[in-house]
Order: structure tokens, then C-alpha cells, then sequence
């Protein structure tokens, strides 16, 4: 029986950070082969880091590479193992991204990536260019300081397989998995057994089951073995990488890494019975067919073998896939990341202002789950958990914390920021979130900051503005709304750089944001308010799962008072209370957040103008008046792009939604429209007249 065990890993690399990702790589190998591996797989651009961007323009950038992939070969540990690694490589002056396979100290070959990322919040084609010589090899001459080391002065460069003594290994790199005609295709109609798969793949809600699937089919039509390695953390932006490495047999998946976690390398492996792969090809006799007429890749021999020496060691079963549900992600992803932000931003922790409404007391669970998450990896014996918490929260080497909540109180700071506006009801729920979550909380009036500018607007007019509950005008009441949201960005600046200094400590604190995703859609939000942070953990989910999580971290984490805040009515208590009116979100927006979350994907995802958005949804809301709908579309129409010009100054936020409106790279589009629409508008009307004629 030709047994083999294979490992794959998830590495929580960082954009330019050449020391930490070499040391992460070596130490993925060095875990690979004390678990008996004689392949390793890492991660997509794993040496310089996936976000690197437009540092992908600079030549240092390729120096540095290869300087690493020396550091690689000199340190031993490609010895008896065959490592797959993720880097850019610069050939004949177009730059690539590519595999590299290293054994024994020699560099095997460089496989450039055949079909780039290009969409959402991918732009590889910015940085590289697609490997278009289908099934050919070309000469690549190595730096003089690599051949140094190596003793080879050119190594093969293209589209090929490795054929060791016992097997053929072929190559995917990431997005090639998803499209139609994926290279694992004529790889295993080419008899290639063991087909790898380095990729830099995102955290999106419900998102990684598409990526498992597509990963067991690949295998489970025409056998072989996939294996899949990534990248877990914050590597420099609003994206988290989710890990989730792989090892799929005959679409059965042997190992999964863990998709939230904040350890730095994780290995993991499977021993896989070759001969497996032979009998199921062998039992799908149009798989024969296909095969036989299958277009010859070409194989680069290496005297190499995969087997076992230890005939001990017996294949590993099938498991279970694990999923979290949209309430664990919502938790546990942007913990992770908010994690990774704060140890390498090297602030000493996160200021919040805590409204005791529901979305930033979902920013205050994420950070709790977070502290959580730090106690489970120093109790599972992380030093580098231990000591980044140590050096955050200005403690010796004596010092452990015990549980969450004694590490919240170090490094997690709130306040509620009350006016005349606010009621006790939202002070004394922030502070009852803030005690169960562990923060240091605190609570003030700011009156007399927001006060302070009328005194000054006197200066100029002897007009005095006044609410619309007052009797004011539309633009005075937003006026004075706005103020106050503004005032606590600024206030929130001030308390964040001096709160450590009143505990007399040194350093200071990130601001937190809490803005959802569909009141940035829809511009609900005052520019330059709360919103205007550092970061924002929620900024990509939408207000409906925010419910959701915040019920399940009642319910699992004990948090209990987080189950009022679902109960309430959502406001931003920005107006003065008066008999029969009471400000609420939903009547200030015109729309609710269920109609916004709709809107969103139709909009983003379904890529609908406002005709085609009509078109769908009066279909789709056949339980309203066609005029009904088409009254909705053209108002969420309107305020989307009255409003669109804030998103250019949203605070960076966690990628988690298909249909987030972020300017900066996910959602390009213009910010100065025409309101009015009129072109489109009228095509609506026109088809609601055919509508109702019908009626």
C-alpha cells in the first residue's frame, strides 16, 4: 500500500513583514515534518503576505522574496520534505504570482498562476499577469545570489506536474478552483493524484461552504487528493483570511484547520492511501474515457519519494466538515481580527462610545468574545498570545490573566456620551453590557460641549435653530442632530488618547466604530460622527444579523442584558421626546432594515439598476400595490445616492457581507449622481402604467 501523509497549514501572515512570515513558514515546515510529512503546502503570496498590493510594483518587494527563499533553503528544512510555496516572482520582466517547490535544498519548479482574482475586493490583474502558455515550460535564470546557494543557474518555469518515484502532484492556486474550467480538470484526466491548492481566500458570512464544495466536487467526479492551505488573520486591511486548510479524499474530507483562531501557524495533516485514488478512477468508466483522450501535460521528474517509511502509521478517516453558523461568524471573525488590528497596530487597546443601542453593543460583545479568545490560547499554552497581551495591557512577565473580563478591564475601555437627549433607560443599559463584559466604563453629559455652539452661532445671527419637535425647519433640526453625533467623534479622540494616562499609563486607544453595513448603505449615519473611528468591526453586517448575534451571545456567553437591546426600538435619540413622537431609525430612514438588506443585494450582488430592481421586486412583494414598490425603489434610490459621498470617508471595516457599499475597494462607483434620476425614474413609470393596466 503506498501510503502518504500530507500537510497543509494556516499561516497568519502580514503584508511586508519579511522576518515574521519567514519565521512562520519555517515553522509550518517544522511542524509538518515532526508529523511525518513529506509535503507542505502554504498559503497564497505566504512570503511577502497576500496584501501587499501596490508594494507588488516595487522590485525590493522581488529581492526581499527570494532573499527569504534562501533563508529557507539554508535553514535545513527542506531536507526529506517537499515544500510548496506562495510568492511573486518577477520573469523576463512580467511580474507573477506563483509556486514555488523546493527540496533538499534546491529550488524544482516555478508554477505561475493561470487565472487571477479580479473582482470584489480582488485586483490581481493590477499587480499581475496571467500565465497564458497553456501545458509550456520555459527557462528561468535564477538571482546570482540564489544560485549561490542552490548550485542550479536555471529551473523550470510554466504550466507542469511533478512526477516523484511513487506519484504526480499537480497545481491550483486559489481562484482557479472557481472557474468553470479549473485546471484539477485536465490535471486529473492527466492521472496527477494529489492536486494542491496554496490559496488567500477571505471571511464572508456564509461563504465557506461554496469553497468546501467546490473542493469536494473537484475530487469527488474524478478522485484524487486536494489539499488546501490559506491564510488566517488581518494581514494589513479590512479583510480576515479564515484559514480553514484542508485535506479532501475522493470528495471526503480527511482534515480541516481551524477557520477562527488566533494562533499564528497551524499544521495539520492526513495520511492517504494512494491506491484509493486508483480504484475510484477506476470505477468511473466515463472518467476512462475522458482520460484517454485527455491534451499530455508535461512532468518534471524528481528523484523523490512520498511513501511512509513508518508502515505504522495507517490511512486517516473521513470527518465531519465544521461549520459555524452566520452568529458565530458575526462573533468570532471580527474578534480575530480586531485582535490582530490592536497587536500589531501597537495601541494598547480599544476606546468605544456605548450608546446601549444594538449596534455598538454588538462592537463591545465582538470585543468581549475577543478577550475570550486570548484566554483560551493562554490556556492552551500560546506564548505568543500571552506575551502580545502582556506588552498591550503594560504588564510584567508575572502577570496572567484569569479569565475574560480581567482582560477587558485592562484593555477595553467605554463611556456612554449622554445629552439632554438620551434617556436612563440606554445609560443604564450600557453600563449593565459594559459590567458583563468587563470594560472600564464610564458615563458623562456633553451639553455643554454641543450647547457651546450655539453660544458661538450667536456671534453671526441673532437666530436661534430649533428641533422639529420645537418648530423648527428640516435644516435646523439636522443641525443640531448632527452636532451632537459629530461632538462625540471628537470627544471620543479626546478620551481615547488620555483615558490610559488617567490610570497613569503610558500608549492609547483605537477608536471603535459602530456603523452597520445598510445605515452606510442607505447614508443613515452623520459624517463624521461615532461612525468616524479607527476601525469598525461591524461596518460589513447587516442590522438583521446583528439581532441574531446578539442573541446568541446572550444566550451562550451570558450576556444577558444584551437581550434588551434586541427589544428595543432602534434610535439615535438625537431629538428631544415629545407626547406621540418619539424618534426612531426606521421612520427617519422611510424604509426598514429588512427593505435595506434587500435593496443592498439587489443592488450590489443581483448588479440591478433602478428599472431592473423594480422589475424584480414587484414580483417579489406581490403582497404591495406595484405604485407601492416603485414609491420604495425610487426612494432608496434617492438617499442612496444623496448620501453615497460618505462613503468615502467610512472607517476601514471587516469584510463580511456580499453587499457592502465600501467606496474604497469593494464597491467602485461614483459619488456625485444625479438624485434625481430622471431617465431611470421614468422607464419605472412607464412600466408601472403597463403594470396597473393590467390590474
Amino acid at each position: 500500500m503506498r501510503l502518504v501523509t500530507l500537510a497543509v497549514c494556516n499561516l497568519n501572515q502580514w503584508a511586508m513583514d519579511f522576518d515574521g512570515n519567514l519565521n512562520r513558514i519555517l515553522d509550518s515546515i517544522r511542524q509538518a515534518k515532526e508529523k511525518g510529512a513529506s509535503y507542505r503546502l502554504g498559503p497564497e503570496l505566504e512570503v511577502p503576505g497576500y496584501s501587499c498590493e501596490d508594494h507588488f510594483f516595487e522590485e525590493d518587494l522581488y529581492l526581499h522574496c527570494w532573499e527569504v527563499i534562501v533563508e529557507i533553503l539554508k535553514s535545513g528544512l527542506t531536507e526529506g520534505i517537499l515544500c510548496d510555496i506562495g510568492m511573486p516572482v518577477s520573469h523576463r520582466n512580467v511580474r507573477y504570482n506563483c509556486r514555488i517547490f523546493l527540496l533538499n535544498g534546491k529550488i524544482v519548479f516555478i508554477r505561475p498562476k493561470l487565472y487571477l482574482a479580479n473582482d470584489g475586493n480582488y485586483r490581481e490583474t493590477r499587480w499581475f499577469t496571467s500565465w497564458g502558455h497553456q501545458f509550456q515550460l520555459e527557462d528561468y535564470y535564477l538571482p546570482s545570489f540564489v544560485r549561490a546557494v542552490t548550485g542550479q543557474t536555471k529551473i523550470p518555469f510554466g504550466e507542469a506536474a511533478i512526477a516523484t518515484t511513487d506519484t504526480v502532484l499537480g497545481v491550483e492556486t486559489c481562484e482557479e478552483l472557481f472557474t468553470p474550467n479549473s485546471p484539477h480538470i485536465y490535471l486529473g484526466l492527466n492521472g496527477v493524484e494529489i492536486i494542491s491548492n496554496g490559496s488567500g481566500s477571505h471571511h464572508q458570512l456564509r461563504k465557506l461552504n461554496t469553497r468546501i464544495d467546490l473542493i469536494q466536487s473537484a475530487t469527488s467526479k474524478g478522485g484524487g487528493v486536494y489539499l488546501y492551505s490559506n491564510q488566517r488573520g488581518c494581514d494589513g486591511n479590512r479583510l480576515y483570511f479564515d484559514g480553514c486548510a484542508m485535506i479532501v479524499l475522493n470528495g471526503k474530507v480527511l482534515a480541516q484547520a481551524d477557520q477562527f483562531s488566533l494562533e499564528d501557524v497551524q499544521v495539520v495533516t492526513a495520511t492517504v492511501s494512494l491506491e484509493e485514488i486508483k480504484n475510484y478512477r477506476g470505477g468511473i468508466a466515463s472518467r476512462g474515457v475522458q482520460a484517454a483522450d485527455a491534451v499530455e501535460i508535461k512532468r518534471i521528474d524528481v528523484d523523490f519519494t512520498l511513501k511512509n517509511k513508518d508502515m505504522r502509521v495507517g490511512p486517516t478517516k473521513p470527518r465531519e466538515v465544521k461549520y459555524f453558523t452566520p452568529e458565530e461568524e458575526i462573533g468570532y471573525g471580527p474578534a480575530c481580527w480586531l485582535w490582530d488590528y490592536l497587536r500589531r497596530s501597537t495601541a494598547n487597546g480599544f476606546f468605544l462610545p456605548l450608546s446601549g443601542g444594538a449596534d455598538s453593543a454588538a462592537t463591545a460583545a465582538i470585543v468581549g468574545l475577543m478577550c475570550q479568545l486570548v484566554i483560551d490560547g493562554i490556556n492552551s499554552g500560546d506564548t505568543q498570545v500571552l506575551d502580545d497581551v502582556r506588552r498591550i495591557a503594560h504588564k510584567g512577565d508575572d502577570w496572567t490573566p484569569k479569565d475574560h473580563k480581567e482582560i477587558a478591564k485592562e484593555i477595553f475601555f467605554t463611556c456612554y456620551m449622554g445629552t439632554v437627549n438620551s434617556s436612563e433607560t440606554t445609560k443604564k443599559r450600557a453600563k449593565e453590557i459594559a459590567d458583563q463584559i468587563g470594560a472600564t466604563h464610564t458615563s458623562l453629559t456633553m451639553d455643554e460641549i454641543t450647547e457651546s455652539y450655539s453660544k458661538v452661532f450667536k456671534q453671526i445671527t441673532p437666530k436661534v435653530p430649533k428641533f422639529k419637535t420645537h418648530g423648527g425647519s428640516y435644516p435646523e433640526n439636522i443641525a443640531l442632530q448632527n452636532i451632537q453625533a459629530r461632538s462625540r467623534m471628537c470627544l471620543s479622540y479626546y478620551l481615547a488618547g488620555l483615558l490610559l494616562w488617567t490610570n497613569e499609563k503610558n500608549g492609547w486607544l483605537l477608536v471603535l466604530g459602530s456603523a452597520n453595513v445598510d445605515e452606510s448603505l442607505r447614508g443613515y449615519f452623520t459624517k463624521y460622527d461615532c461612525s468616524s473611528a479607527d476601525v469598525n468591526p461591524i461596518g460589513g453586517i447587516a442590522k438583521g444579523d446583528l439581532k441574531r448575534f446578539l442573541v446568541w451571545a446572550a444566550e451562550k456567553k451570558g450576556w444577558s442584558s444584551l437581550e434588551d437591546v434586541v427589544k428595543a426600538t432602534p434610535t439615535a435619540e438625537l431629538e428631544p421626546e415629545v407626547e406621540g413622537y418619539v424618534q426612531s431609525d426606521e421612520a427617519d430612514m422611510g424604509m426598514s432594515y429588512e427593505e435595506l438588506g434587500i435593496f443592498g443585494r439587489l443592488r450590489k450582488m443581483d448588479r440591478c439598476g433602478p428599472l431592473s430592481m423594480f422589475e424584480r421586486l414587484v414580483y417579489e412583494w406581490n403582497h404591495l400595490p406595484p405604485k407601492v414598490v416603485a414609491e420604495k425603489v425610487k426612494k432608496f434610490f434617492y438617499y442612496y445616492s444623496i448620501n453615497r459621498h460618505k462613503m468615502t470617508t467610512l472607517t476601514p471595516s471587516y469584510h463580511a457581507e456580499a453587499y457592502g457599499p465600501d467606496d474604497n475597494r469593494f464597491d467602485l462607483r461614483q459619488f456625485l449622481y444625479n438624485s434625481k434620476w430622471t431617465w431611470q425614474f421614468k422607464a419605472i413609470d412607464r412600466m408601472l402604467v403597463q403594470y396597473e393596466s393590467k390590474l
